[in-house]
């Protein structure tokens, strides 16, 4: 999915910033602190949501987050005082200021009729049904994984069509997205590794194939 606002585009997929189809260069805290304001908008997040975001369950200085945010800026072209994207709320945080229009995936042909989201380990293979799919060692749930690093109630994933969404559930060992710790809800994309505890997963999108052709007219 992609997130355009004036003349850039957030590309998810490719975890890149672009200005009129050009590569701008973000360090990985900038690119995900803009990824949190673009996703929360138009939602202010607080100073304390934002550095937990950054810095899961590390204590840092509140001057680390003012140095990424101008980071940000800069990139952006954007002025403090006259911001186009990058708006402070003072007192308490940031928000996105500009509208941001998303693209959704565009479905190949036949991707609608009979497709579903899957995820994939070497000994599971689970099909999430449209709603909410719960993961963990606690049975009953919709993705069972029997291991002791996994919580009771470890995470859910939402899914509406071909949008899926994920979020931890205060689990002891933690989820990760392509290695990235949730804090917050992740929207995920096809081909995703996602960590649940010590268990190793990949998302997919897969389409149900057509009947299969017999051979020779038996």
């Amino acid at each position: 999915m992609r997130a355009r606002f004036g003349e850039f585009i957030v590309d998810f997929e490719t975890r890149q910033l672009l200005r009129d189809a050009h590569p701008v260069h973000l360090t990985p805290k900038a690119y995900q602190l803009l990824v949190l304001l673009v996703e929360a908008q138009p939602r202010a997040l607080s100073k304390d949501e934002l550095q937990q975001g950054l810095w899961p369950s590390t204590f840092v200085d509140e001057a680390n987050l003012s140095v990424v945010v101008a980071e940000l800026r800069s990139a952006l072209g954007d002025d403090a005082r006259q911001p186009r994207f990058v708006r402070t709320v003072h007192g308490f945080g940031y928000a996105f200021a500009a509208t941001v229009a998303r693209d959704q995936p565009t479905p190949t042909s036949g991707s609608l009729r009979g497709g579903a989201w899957w995820l994939h380990s070497e000994s599971t293979h689970a099909k999430l049904q449209e709603g909410e799919n719960a993961v963990g060692r606690e049975l009953p749930t919709d993705v069972w994984l029997d291991s002791g690093s996994v919580s009771r109630r470890h995470a859910k994933i939402v899914v509406d069509g071909m949008t899926a969404w994920l979020e931890d559930l205060g689990s002891k060992n933690g989820t990760t997205v392509n290695g990235e710790k949730v804090t917050t809800r992740v929207k995920l994309s096809d081909g995703d590794e996602v960590r649940f505890g010590a268990v190793l997963m990949r998302l997919r999108w897969a389409v149900a194939a057509g009947s299969t052709e017999t051979l020779g007219g038996i």
